[in-house]
Parts: C-alpha cells; sequence; structure tokens
C-alpha cells in the first residue's frame, strides 16, 4: 500500500493568487513507517491601536491634496490619513456612526488587471495571471518619474511585516512552526512566477521595460498586493484602491458586513464606486477600523498583514491527506473520495478546543485501506463504504491510523530547537521578552497532545502510542 499524508496551510486566502501553498505540500508515503509532516502555526499579538500623534509627513498630505483636487475628498469625507502605531491609517474627523460611509472611491482611481490592460504594457501582460499582471504594472508605474500614480505610489512602504520579508535569523525563530515552511514555499512560488515573467514577458521587451526589475522589486510587489488589495467585490476578484486601502484591522471587530461593497455612482452617473463603511461608531479622532477576515488563521494573517490575533480560533493545524497515485487501489479510493465530496487530496484544520471535522478519520481510514480490509473497496461495497468508514474498520487499520497520528506529534515536536522548561528558563532570565514564544509553544504542544488524547480515548489502543 502507498498512499500519502501530509500537513500543510490552508488556503482560504481572499485573492486566486494567494493560495501557492497547497502545491508546495510536502508529503510521505503512508506504510507502517510512514510519517506525516506536521507543523503548528505559530502565536503572536496584535499590536493595540492608538490616535495619530503627528501631521502626516508631506508624501501623504502630497497624496490627500490629489484626492482633493481630483473632487474624490473634500473636507467633509469622514476621514483622513493619519500616522498611528500601524504605520499609516484612517482617522475620524468627526463622529460616524456605525454603518456610516467613511469614503467612496471612483473606479477610474482603481488598480485592477483592467488597469493593466488599457497601459501600454497591456498587449504584453494578456497570458498572465492576473496578480502578476497587476505586480509588473506597479514596478513599472514605481520606475517611472511621470506616472499617474505616482503620489500614491509615494506613500506605500518598503515592505510589510509580512514574514517573507523577515531575515534568515528572525525565520529561524519560527522553527517547528508551520508558517516558517510555508512561508519558504511562498517565497520559492515568488522566484518561480519572476522567473517565467522576466524570461517570457520582460527581456523580450526591453523598450517596454527600460530599467532593470528584481526579484526584490517583484516581492515587494506581491507583498503590497497581498496586504493591501480588496476582494470579493461584484466583479474584481484583485484590486487596490488608493486611500481605501489605509483601512486597518480589529480584532475586536467581529463582522466583515458592511465593510465595503461596490455601487454605482447614481442616476447621473454610470461610474462604479468603491465604498467603505464603519462596521461600528467611531468618535472623532479615533482611527476607522474594520475585520479583514474572520477565517483566516493566524498563520494566514502573520504572512499577508504581518500581525496575528490572540483569538485561539486563530491557531489551527491544518492536517492534509493525500491518495497516492502509486496505491494499488488509487482508482477505487479516489471515486470513494469524489462520491463524499473530498477528492485525492483533502484538507482538515485542527483548532484547539473543537472536535475534529467529521470528516477526517473516515478519509483517513480510507487512505490506510489495503491488505484484507481492501475487499471493502469492491463495487458491491461502493454505495455504503462511507458509512463503514465512519466506525472502525479492523484492529490492523485502527492501529495504522493510530501509529501515523502518533509519529505525526512527535514529528511537529521534534521541529522546536526547545522545550517549554527551556523556555520557561530563558524567559526568566531576560525578564518575559520570551514570554510570546513560551505560549506559542504551549498552544502547540496543547494542540499536539490533544490530538494524541483524540486518538487515545477514541480508538483505545494503547500499544500504538
Amino acid at each position: 500500500m502507498a498512499s500519502l499524508i501530509s500537513l500543510s496551510s490552508s488556503s482560504s486566502s481572499s485573492s486566486s493568487f494567494f493560495s501557492p501553498m497547497k502545491s508546495l505540500k510536502r508529503l510521505a508515503s503512508l506504510k507502517s513507517t510512514t510519517k506525516i509532516i506536521l507543523r503548528c502555526r505559530r502565536t503572536l499579538t496584535v499590536s493595540s491601536v492608538r490616535s495619530p500623534e503627528t501631521e502626516p509627513p508631506p508624501a501623504v498630505q502630497a497624496f490627500w491634496k490629489w484626492l482633493s483636487d481630483e473632487k474624490v475628498v473634500s473636507a467633509k469625507t469622514p476621514a483622513k490619513p493619519g500616522v498611528v502605531q500601524e504605520g499609516l491609517g484612517l482617522i475620524a474627523q468627526r463622529d460616524i456612526g456605525r454603518n456610516e460611509v467613511v469614503l467612496e472611491v471612483p473606479k477610474r482611481f482603481w488598480i485592477n488587471p483592467d488597469t493593466v490592460a488599457a497601459s501600454e504594457i497591456g498587449k504584453v501582460c494578456g497570458g498572465l495571471k492576473p496578480w502578476v499582471s497587476v505586480a509588473l504594472f506597479l514596478i513599472k508605474e514605481k520606475q517611472r518619474k511621470d506616472s499617474p500614480w505616482r503620489l500614491y505610489l509615494d506613500i506605500l512602504p518598503d515592505c510589510t511585516d509580512s514574514t517573507i520579508y523577515w531575515s534568515e535569523e528572525e525565520l529561524s525563530e519560527l522553527q517547528g512552526a508551520q508558517l516558517l515552511s510555508t512561508t519558504l514555499g511562498v517565497k520559492e512560488y515568488i522566484q518561480t512566477e519572476f522567473e517565467r515573467v522576466e524570461e517570457e514577458v520582460i527581456l523580450p521587451h526591453k523598450q517596454l521595460f527600460p530599467s532593470a526589475i528584481s526579484l526584490n522589486d517583484f516581492l515587494w510587489a506581491f507583498g503590497i498586493l497581498r496586504s493591501r488589495a480588496f476582494s470579493r467585490l461584484r466583479g474584481q476578484n484583485l484590486v487596490l484602491i488608493p486611500l481605501a486601502d489605509l483601512i486597518n484591522h480589529s480584532q475586536a471587530i467581529s463582522t466583515e458586513e458592511y465593510a465595503w461593497e461596490i455601487k454605482g455612482g447614481g442616476i447621473f452617473s454610470r461610474e462604479l464606486l468603491f465604498s467603505l463603511r464603519t462596521p461600528v461608531s467611531v468618535k472623532a479622532g479615533e482611527q476607522v477600523l474594520i475585520q479583514y477576515d474572520m477565517e483566516k488563521s493566524n498563520a494566514e494573517l502573520a504572512l499577508d498583514y504581518g500581525f496575528i490575533e490572540s483569538r485561539p480560533d486563530r491557531n489551527a493545524y491544518t492536517l492534509t491527506l493525500e491518495i497516492s497515485e502509486s496505491d494499488p487501489f488509487f482508482g477505487d479510493k479516489l471515486d470513494i473520495a469524489e462520491s463524499n465530496g473530498l477528492g485525492e487530496t483533502a484538507y482538515f484544520d485542527i483548532v484547539l478546543g473543537r472536535s475534529l471535522p467529521p470528516a477526517m478519520v473516515p478519509y483517513l481510514r480510507l487512505v490506510a485501506l489495503g491488505g484484507t480490509d481492501a475487499f471493502l473497496l469492491e463495487s458491491i461495497f461502493r454505495n455504503s463504504i462511507w458509512g463503514h468508514l465512519e466506525l472502525p474498520v479492523s484492529r490492523a487499520n485502527e492501529e495504522l491510523i493510530c501509529r501515523v497520528v502518533r509519529d505525526a506529534c512527535r514529528s511537529a515536536l521534534s521541529g522546536y530547537h526547545t522545550t517549554v522548561e527551556e523556555v520557561s528558563l530563558i524567559m526568566i532570565v531576560s525578564g518575559g521578552v520570551c514570554l510570546q514564544f513560551l505560549v506559542t509553544f504551549y498552544l502547540s504542544w496543547c494542540l499536539v497532545t490533544n490530538l494524541l488524547v483524540y486518538f487515545f480515548f477514541k480508538f483505545g489502543y494503547k500499544s500504538c502510542f
């Protein structure tokens, strides 16, 4: 039997280009010595927000004046850019009520694939992935001194706090965490996409790209899009909205409703508007905040934006199970999986304090099925086999999946270069600066041991543990 099982990060990201991780999973053959590659998502904390303390820098003031001259904003606009702890944010100029419109940005000020198509590089970007074409457009415009987007580009940061910008030394602190392998995988993905676009577009069209474009330029553009692009908009899956993209996140806001929408400009205008609303009431002088995404894990928040939340349900393992093509029963197993809403690869989020996903154990039993239990794969059982898989199939099958889970947990804990006791000592010596790392390790231990305890009490096979 040669089935596959591994663990990779989830991909509930908000845009189609935000999901390269699924193609980056590491796999191991499921035999009696099978190992699951298991990683825990690192837990950090979200910085508190504060009101602005200084006047916006000249670049921000010039950006605001540009929008004012273009009639996008006025003195009556409820919020304007200000300096906050996160960098820049939107500050209420007066009291703003819940669900009140904060600002509206016309479509002519959006940057999306349509913007690229209408630009001078549009003719060579038609076959590119949408995010790649927009990234190339941002780099091109950033290099142009006379770019019509200059005042917007001047307020964009050189990098974000995303882990894709961390140094090797900083990334070493993530040893054992799933976020490390995901970050390295994303960086590899970006490099691959850059090499492809360099060979197919940039070098053959030097007249359109007279200035050198490096991998670091491409990494910058990727980070900007990942952290600032809006999605899930009517007909818009990837769009930058200048000014609106200064809005920051608050974990205290538990709803995404009323945050943003696309609507018509009124009976006398056919131009679309991006409308941003506040989901909560805001006092004058306070920062206007929204909830970025309730469904993202802490690993995804760290990768996208460079922060995480303290909510325990943001911390999860994503267990990836896969039926190997080398499995002699591959076709039968795949047919059964697809008949039950799954596929060759299945992803299951394991969240601390929650029950395991209901389809996880049956799928695990299916992946491990073989030997004398293989008769269940015969067509006569095809319509009823999933019901059988919801219960133990045989002692051999149950012991195998228990050993796999045990080995996965051991592998996860062995990935950390320190123990709980060692981190406790470091915390005492350093006066508490390592508290967050200790919490991280403890949560990792809790997730792993909870998984072990579940299988121990569920199946009762003490010999496996």
